[in-house]
């Protein structure tokens, strides 16, 4: 601007061209300066490459604008460059305060060796004279403020009381937020009612849960896996959020390391367990069974699929006494399925049922199962069935863990 005053005679209309030009010329240089710091904001070194007293050389850099930034500049200590330039935020994992029952004791170590930000917490279960718990919560002062979890085993009606009192208990003790596993909801198959006068104790217990106390952090989360029938979430009330998982990715990862990965086949025993299932299975060609009543009894027959030649694993929510599953694998060998194997999330097996079930100690589905999979959801049966082929544990360690980061 001062050279184009210096430039100014007597003509009016010339020295008013010549203003006009330096003020464009100033007016882009101003331009051109402002995108270039923002081409430079843009940058975003990444800070794990940069030690303390490095240095960044901008000649390296090429802007989105087409604009060379000239090796002459000079060079940006790495501290100041962190400093000053914005590093894109990462999601932390959340520290969980997880307590537990003593019948998964073994589950909950498990479930905290798959994650640092998982923390077991103790619960003294004591018992009085007269048969009633006598409990207490150590350190109740040092969970203000935390998020934190109780994984619960409902395995017996003798049990639940005490486990309920500590659950109702928690929330209340100005928690973060609460969170109780559940993994088998032991009532889900008492969920209808088919004649005047039966009880749906799938519901009474879904109402019982639904009272947890509501945390600091709003309502409590209940993370179940498996439940028997998927239209039981609507038991459950507002006070309570049900997270509904399975077991089932445990299941397929276990098949892809089979050698016989290539030759497998899925085999429902009923529709039931076909409407529960087949859409994680979907990619496995697919065999259902059927159950057929003749008087007061019932049998199982072939509805679809052909087992012949195929290792078929026969897929359920659950097992009791397990005389479907057996007479769905004497239907699958007589249609000359060459391996037969089972899977179940929860192996209940009362009076200790699971003895049913053979190793067919390679010689065919006639003499028994190649392989039984349970989860650890009934840590009762897996103390049982412990190095008894053809069972083998599937933990559902991993997927507790990342189901309490949710």
């Amino acid at each position: 601007m001062a050279a184009a005053i210096s430039c100014l005679n007597l003509n009016p209309r010339h020295n008013l061209t010549i203003l006009r030009e330096a003020e464009s010329s100033r007016r882009r240089a101003v331009g051109a300066s402002s995108s270039l710091r923002l081409e430079i904001s843009k940058m975003r070194p990444v800070r794990s490459e940069l030690g303390d007293g490095d240095q960044i050389s901008l000649s390296s850099f090429r802007l989105g604008s087409g604009i060379d930034v000239s090796a002459s500049l000079p060079l940006i200590p790495a501290t100041s460059a962190v400093t000053s330039i914005a590093l894109a935020p990462k999601r932390s994992k959340k520290t969980v305060c997880l307590f537990f029952c003593e019948e998964m004791r073994d589950l909950a170590e498990r479930v905290a060796l798959e994650s640092d930000a998982i923390e077991l917490r103790s619960i003294n279960w004591r018992i009085f004279e007269d048969g009633f718990p006598n409990l207490f919560i150590p350190n109740a002062h040092g969970i203000r403020g935390e998020h934190t979890a109780f994984l619960a085993s409902f395995s017996s009606p003798g049990v639940i009381f005490e486990q309920l009192s500590v659950i109702y208990a928690l929330p209340r003790l100005f928690v973060s937020s609460f969170t109780v596993v559940l993994p088998f909801f032991p009532t889900g198959s008492f969920e209808r009612m088919e004649d005047e006068g039966d009880v749906a104790t799938a519901f009474t217990l879904a109402r019982i849960l639904s009272n947890i106390p509501i945390s600091r952090g709003g309502p409590s989360g209940l993370v179940i896996f498996d439940i028997h029938a998927l239209q039981e979430r609507f038991y459950f009330g507002d006070n309570v959020l049900p997270c509904f998982e399975s077991g089932v990715p445990l299941l397929k990862n276990r098949l892809q390391k089979l050698p016989d990965s290539d030759n497998i086949s899925i085999a429902f025993p009923d529709e039931g367990s076909w409407k529960r299932f087949h859409k994680q299975l979907q990619h496995f060609p697919t065999i259902i069974c059927t159950k057929v009543r003749d008087g007061d009894q019932r049998f199982v027959r072939l509805k679809e699929g052909d087992p012949k030649g195929r290792h078929v694993v026969i897929v359920d929510d659950f097992v009791q006494s397990g005389g479907t599953l057996i007479e769905c694998q004497k239907v699958l060998a007589a249609h000359g399925a060459a391996k037969i194997s089972a899977y179940v999330t929860h192996g209940i097996f009362p009076n200790e049922t699971w003895q049913r079930f053979q190793y067919d100690n390679g010689v065919g589905p006639d003499n028994g199962m190649c392989y039984f999979w349970i989860t650890d959801s009934c840590p009762q049966t897996v103390k049982s069935v412990k190095g008894r082929p053809p069972f083998e544990v599937l933990s559902l360690a991993g997927s507790i863990a990342a189901a309490l980061q949710i």
